[in-house]
Order: C-alpha cells, then structure tokens, then sequence
C-alpha cells in the first residue's frame, strides 16, 4: 500500500507560479512511475505530467514550457513547478504512483488539492 498526500495548491493571479508537492509513504520500496492528473467539473481526468523511475519525464501539450516535474527519490516526493499559469489551469490536481509487485500493476491516488488561476 501507498499514501499520497498532495500540499502547495491555492489561488493565484494568472501569470503567477505554484509549486504542488505529493508526498507518498508506505511501500514506497516499490514506486514505480508517479504523475500528476488534473481534472474540472466540465473535463475528464487528465494526464498533466509523468516522471518515471529512470527519470524520463512527459507532459501534456499545454503545459510544455511552463510546467516541470521532478521526483526526490530519497524523500519519495513528486513535485510540479507551475509557472506563467493560465486560468485554463485550474483544476483539481491529483498526485498518481504505480507500482509492481509480482508483476501486477497497483495504482494509487492522492485526495487531491485545488489550484485556481485568476485573471
């Protein structure tokens, strides 16, 4: 089992930052990739940015540029730098991490925490 627990989320004018932080205990022996999601009452659920074991990063198109994730590894962290945000931005944001255990996936989710862009 793994606990997510998401901090950084808040209210900020467009063109501002935000630093989200999700913070996983538990078996993290076995994190495997961890990512953010984003979702709005009107939209499903969307892959914002992932970060594998190795490192390897990706992001959705519309925060390439703007948004960076990062994963201290010895911490069992995952963080997402937000910059230049847009009120297209807002949204429930929501920390992921898989992990495998006898070569069967498990998947766990954060509460999730808000971040509203003001224009």
């Amino acid at each position: 089992q793994v606990q997510l627990v998401e901090s950084g989320g808040g209210l900020v004018q467009a063109g501002g930052s935000l630093r989200l932080s999700c913070a996983a205990s538990g078996s993290t022996f076995r994190l495997g990739d961890m990512a953010w999601y984003r979702q709005t009452p009107e939209n499903s659920r969307e892959l914002v940015a992932s970060i594998g074991k190795g490192g390897d990063t990706n992001y959705t198109n519309s925060v390439k540029g703007r948004f960076t994730i990062s994963r201290d590894y010895a911490r069992n962290k995952v963080y997402l730098q937000m910059n230049s945000l847009k009120p297209e931005d807002t949204a429930t944001y929501s920390c992921y991490a898989a992990t495998w255990v006898l070569m069967r996936r498990y998947e766990y989710w954060g509460q999730g925490i808000q971040v509203t862009v003001s224009s």
